[in-house]
């Protein structure tokens, strides 16, 4: 089966009971797991070095999260995006983020070692982190550390991230690298933090042409969301031709999330990461990695990660939740969790200018093809 990465210490990367990115997310998921008969048997990573986090975090940015870390005071703390609403200080902060990007990094080092093809890292997916701060909720940036890895090992790496928010940190760090491809689709940043990801950001240097974003309309349904993706994705994997797909499988695309507006329900989830695996065996010899990432709906994440625990299992997509799970869960969330493992159909009332989202969304794919065709031919 293929490997599990997690550890108790990711628990630890906590910001504080009132914050949304909540260690709640994944104990629910491990729970559900394991009442629908699929405990989970994970491998245990250890912490990343400060010399991983080095290879793309400057070495004064570090030093700050280290101080912060053990109670000391810095003055310029929110210069580095550190002490601010999205990312507060709590004690520990440095070990905990490093044991995410060490179990990042370890999935990339069983697939460099062709000891796996599918990696499932049960954390991470810290895309906003910057070469030089934090941002959105992200202080070191693991899926930069990893894919680093990766290439220094001589693989050609393509990431994509499926988040709802653009993977700015990703591309920053990783913008001239000839050797990298990120594809990010995203709800546009014209409506969305962090504002970042139109069709015109392609890279520099070597890169140039190899750093594609989708920005997609507020209130993007499924049928649309899969239009473009199948557009933009075989193409530029085909055209690429990595060894490796590194994943971001943020979960807040969701319709239920409550920091962002696109509409994806579990079962486009499912079909997207299905698209993936298919698309993994097509393009990489099955090698993908995943991260998780954002998602902020308690009622939602829980689910589309099991899904797409079980899919890359093998395993098949149950209907109904235990009823003992979902009434622990609703009485300690105070809200109603619903049955079945997806939602209902569609799960969210008829939505107005469907049929203009979906051209516009399908011009933007279309631009965005037209703009990196020059690159590779």
């Amino acid at each position: 089966m293929p490997s599990v990465i997690y550890h108790p210490a990711y628990q630890t990367y906590a910001f504080g009971a009132e914050h949304p990115f909540s260690p709640l997310r994944i104990e629910m998921l491990l729970e559900l797991l394991g009442v629908l008969g699929h405990p989970v048997q994970t491998v245990a990573p250890e912490p990343a070095t400060r010399n991983d986090i080095l290879t793309v975090h400057d070495e004064e940015y570090v030093r700050r999260v280290e101080a912060l870390s053990v109670g000391e005071e810095v003055p310029d703390s929110e210069n580095f995006g550190l002490g601010t609403p999205d990312n507060p200080v709590f004690p520990g902060m440095d070990l905990a983020a490093r044991w995410l990007v060490g179990g990042t990094l370890h999935a990339a080092r069983l697939v460099c070692e062709n000891k796996e093809k599918r990696v499932l890292q049960l954390g991470g997916g810290l895309h906003h982190a910057r070469r030089k701060s934090a941002s959105g909720f992200c202080i070191y940036n693991d899926l930069a550390v990893a894919i680093r890895y990766l290439a220094q090992q001589g693989l050609w790496v393509a990431y994509l991230d499926i988040d709802v928010h653009h993977s700015d940190g990703v591309q920053e760090i990783l913008y001239n690298d000839e050797h990298v491809l990120t594809i990010s689709l995203h709800e546009s940043g014209q409506y969305l933090f962090p504002g970042t990801g139109e069709i015109h950001e392609l890279g520099t240097g070597g890169g140039r042409g190899l750093k594609l974003n989708l920005p997609l309309e507020p209130f993007t349904e499924g049928e649309s969301y899969l239009e473009v993706f199948e557009k933009i994705l075989p193409v530029a994997l085909q055209r690429f031709g990595p060894g490796v797909l590194l994943v971001q499988a943020g979960a807040d695309a969701h319709y239920s999330d409550p920091l962002a507006d696109l509409m994806l329900t579990t079962r486009d989830y499912e079909q997207i990461f299905r698209r993936i695996l298919e698309y993994a065996d097509l393009y990489t010899n099955g090698r993908v990695i995943f991260t998780l990432g954002g998602g902020y709906s308690l009622v939602a994440v829980p689910r589309v990660w099991a899904i797409l625990y079980l899919l890359i299992n093998n395993l098949p997509i149950v209907h109904d939740l235990p009823a003992d799970w979902v009434l622990k869960w609703s009485q300690r969330l105070g809200q109603k969790l619903p049955a079945t493992l997806h939602d209902p159909n569609p799960g969210y009332p008829d939505l107005p200018r469907r049929t203009e989202i979906s051209h516009h969304n399908r011009r933007e794919a279309d631009r965005l093809l037209e703009a990196t065709s020059r690159f590779w031919y």
